[in-house]
């Protein structure tokens, strides 16, 4: 395990609207707003067509090929993301929503292009005086948290 220590900054209600892509558009508005480092949950639609990354083709293949689901109609979407600077010093969203219509359920990572359905509300809760960022591990092909 490894760990460090933030303190709260500022909190920033967002309304996302329809045909937004979810991860561009917080990662815009972080970059725009000086947000080094936040946590954020989300509520709302996504819209036929998003993409959702569920996991891995094979478990422990290194590097991790990704699987991606397209949702072929509206879903309503809750989820809990991190934001990090990557070795760039971009604002990168790691986010993970469940997507839902009817009786089931589609769970991954927003990061392949979730599209606003109408609406989408954001809390983001700035986290101050953290060295954390996300580095490439080049082994597994992704970018991970370093606190």
């Amino acid at each position: 395990m490894q760990y460090s220590e933030a303190r709260q900054g500022r909190i920033f209600i967002i309304r996302l609207e329809d045909g937004e892509v979810l991860h561009e558009t917080l990662e815009r508005f972080a970059s725009e707003q000086k947000i080094r480092a936040a946590f954020l949950i989300v509520l709302g639609g996504a819209d036929a067509g998003s993409r959702l990354v569920v996991g891995p083709e094979e478990g422990r293949a290194k590097p991790v090929n990704p699987m991606v689901q397209e949702l072929t109609d509206v879903h309503e979407i809750v989820g809990t993301g991190t934001l990090f600077p990557d070795e760039e010093n971009r604002p990168t969203l790691h986010m993970h929503t469940a997507a839902g219509r009817r009786d089931a359920t589609v769970t991954g990572c927003v990061r392949s292009g979730v599209r606003v359905w109408h609406v989408v509300e954001v809390v983001l809760v700035e986290l101050l005086e953290t060295s954390a960022s996300r580095v490439l591990e080049p082994q597994l092909g992704f970018k991970l948290l370093q606190p």
